[in-house]
């Protein structure tokens, strides 16, 4: 039995934006490529007040929508939150209404345990403050939700009446009804809890039949009631007490007459608890029509919770509003990673992306950790996010229709399954080709460079032309085979940009700024260098580059460009010269150093 599942849904493929496992993992949405959740899209935006908001936020990272009436209402709910400053309030009471849809699984499974109906309870008292805080909005789809999330005073004084205010863990535990609910359970607990009165009494009696002024009556779990006596007055002892233990100073004994009471008030505490378990039943059953009402009140907390979220995140990040079009084109100003930007110590700098029907892929080169996935994915994430209903971490945005969502970034080999990365590679891309339609956004990041030269830039080309030509999907292409560059020329609605990159003596300093046209190189040896590659590596790699390329033909009518001069290279002993100081050696390390600079030379 599901008594929680309500209905069944069919979702057809045209009500979302797809996309596969490998595009959810690539833009890491709700796990890191490492399979975490730190600096992934829900860690920043997910500053939800419920667990069922955060649930729901998850699910339409995970399930981005087309439908462009719910998407509008969902920017047009989150504007109104914003102009009217009301998110801030909305998220301070709705934290005091926890997750209410887990408690409902629970109780229509009849598990609920009694802090599941306290919390319940507290979730009911914020519901008429949430109804007058939203009760003048004018807004269409806030007074919807508003009247979704509808109030239970019944149920609410039902709560207040029946469960005590802070109740034990489990109802076998007993002390969860609240006196004053049931007068047969009062009377029994009466009953059970008069015994401290009663024993006192027994006390103060037995101390003046028997003399012995250090008598006491106790009782524990194993044995019951019992009298006890210090060893040294046990010789007062009368003779009608039966002993019952002997400790290593005293003697515990018992009478007819607390053998009964202990009967009786054992008894009753069997009762009480029988009779509150016999209660706690009955009152899950008088919650459990209301079930539906609920589950529908809490599905419009939740949706509140994340729109809530979504205008404090857009206020507090920065984030604009996107138009949805119809034509097709994604046109975007000032675009920014909504996770990189949020874990740079230096400011994000900003880069816009023009694809429309005459300019559907673009051709991205530049050095490596020049940006060039970064740009990728925020293209992805900025349209995912607009799907969502978000607003977007861009100056603007014109996002057209999208059915499907592709990446092809990073390499990983899958060796339990027996694929190396290159198969990986080439698994991914065959899944796009064989799937993108020309309303798909699709990222191709290094095509074919797991294999040799020729075969990856041969693959690579055929991919890109396969794209732009047969299937027509808004691509972002970016490559390190320059030869790639020339498609342009030779294909309509292509176009080359690039991530540039400056030079400094043996430094490189990256730009991040996106910019018409080919890149002129790749900086390959300088980011080696930076990664800390040795120097007599680099300095052999240079030689080796200069060799290659004077040694490559070159098609015809084309020029090899300008060599780079490279700065000379120091000889390691130069180095360590200059980093000598005379004055600070003895004799024995100066002459240490002598013979280490011979060994060197």
């Amino acid at each position: 039995a599901l008594p929680h599942i309500r209905s069944v849904r069919l979702e057809q493929p045209d009500h979302a934006v797809i996309m596969d496992a490998a595009t959810r993992r690539n833009l890491e949405l709700t796990q890191n490529l490492a399979g975490g959740y730190e600096n992934t899209l829900a860690e920043v935006l997910d500053r939800t007040a419920t667990p069922m908001g955060s649930r729901l936020l998850k699910r339409w990272i995970h399930q981005p929508i087309r439908d462009r009436v719910i998407l509008k209402g969902r920017q047009s709910t989150i504007h109104t939150l914003i102009e009217q400053n009301l998110y801030d309030e909305l998220g301070n009471l709705l934290r005091q209404v926890g997750d209410v849809e887990r408690v409902l699984a629970r109780l229509a499974l009849r598990s609920a345990r009694p802090r599941d109906l306290t919390r319940l309870r507290q979730a009911f008292a914020q519901l008429p403050e949430l109804q007058r805080l939203l009760a003048d909005n004018q807004h269409e789809a806030v007074q919807q939700l508003a009247e979704r999330a509808s109030t239970f005073p019944e149920l609410l004084s039902l709560l207040e009446c029946a469960v005590m205010e802070v109740p034990p863990v489990l109802i076998r535990d007993g002390g969860v009804i609240r006196d004053g609910f049931n007068q047969e359970l009062d009377e029994l607990r009466d009953l059970a809890n008069g015994a401290t009165a009663s024993l006192a009494r027994i006390e103060e009696r037995e101390k003046t039949l028997t003399g012995i002024n250090t008598l006491k009556v106790g009782y524990n779990r194993v044995h019951g009631f019992y009298i006890e006596v210090s060893r040294a007055n046990s010789h007062l002892v009368p003779a009608h007490y039966i002993r019952r233990q002997t400790l290593k100073n005293n003697e515990r004994y018992i009478i007819d007459e607390l053998k009964k009471y202990e009967d009786k008030v054992l008894t009753a505490q069997a009762q009480a608890l029988a009779l509150e378990k016999r209660l706690y039943e009955e009152l899950l059953d008088t919650l459990l029509p209301h079930l539906g009402d609920l589950q529908e009140s809490a599905a419009a907390l939740a949706e509140l919770d994340v729109l809530a979220n979504l205008a404090e995140r857009a206020e507090s990040l920065d984030y604009r509003c996107p138009t949805l079009i119809d034509e097709d084109q994604i046109l975007i100003e000032a675009g920014r990673h909504p996770v990189v930007e949020q874990v740079m110590s230096d400011p994000f700098i900003a880069n816009p992306i023009r694809l429309e029907r005459d300019r559907r892929m673009l051709i991205i080169t530049g050095p490596n950790m020049g940006g060039k996935s970064t740009y990728m994915r925020q293209t992805a994430l900025i349209v995912l996010l607009a799907h969502i209903g978000a607003f977007v971490p861009a100056d603007s945005a014109r996002i057209g229709p999208i059915d499907r969502i592709f990446t092809r970034i990073g390499a990983s080999d899958d060796l339990a399954s027996g694929r190396s990365t290159f198969m990986v590679e080439m698994t991914e891309t065959a899944n796009i080709l064989n799937n993108a339609t020309a309303r798909s956004l699709v990222l191709m990041d290094e095509i074919g460079r797991g294999t040799s030269t020729y075969d990856g830039l041969s693959l690579a080309w055929a991919c890109a032309e396969q794209l732009a030509s047969k299937i027509g999907a808004y691509t972002l292409f970016a490559t390190h085979y320059f030869e790639l560059t020339r498609l342009p020329e030779l294909i309509e609605g292509l176009a080359n940009v690039h991530l540039d990159a400056v030079e400094h003596g043996d430094t490189i300093a990256f730009m991040h700024a996106v910019q018409e046209g080919a890149a002129s190189r790749s900086y390959g040896l300088q980011v080696a260098a930076l990664a800390g590659v040795p120097k007599s590596v680099i300095h052999q790699a240079r030689h080796k580059l200069a060799e290659l390329e004077s040694a490559t033909p070159l098609p015809a009518g084309e020029t090899r460009p300008t060599p780079v001069t490279l700065a000379p290279q120091p000889h390691p002993v130069v180095e360590e010269l200059e980093a000598v100081r005379p004055d600070e050696l003895t004799p024995r390390q100066a002459l240490d150093l002598l013979y280490r600079l011979k060994q060197m030379l």
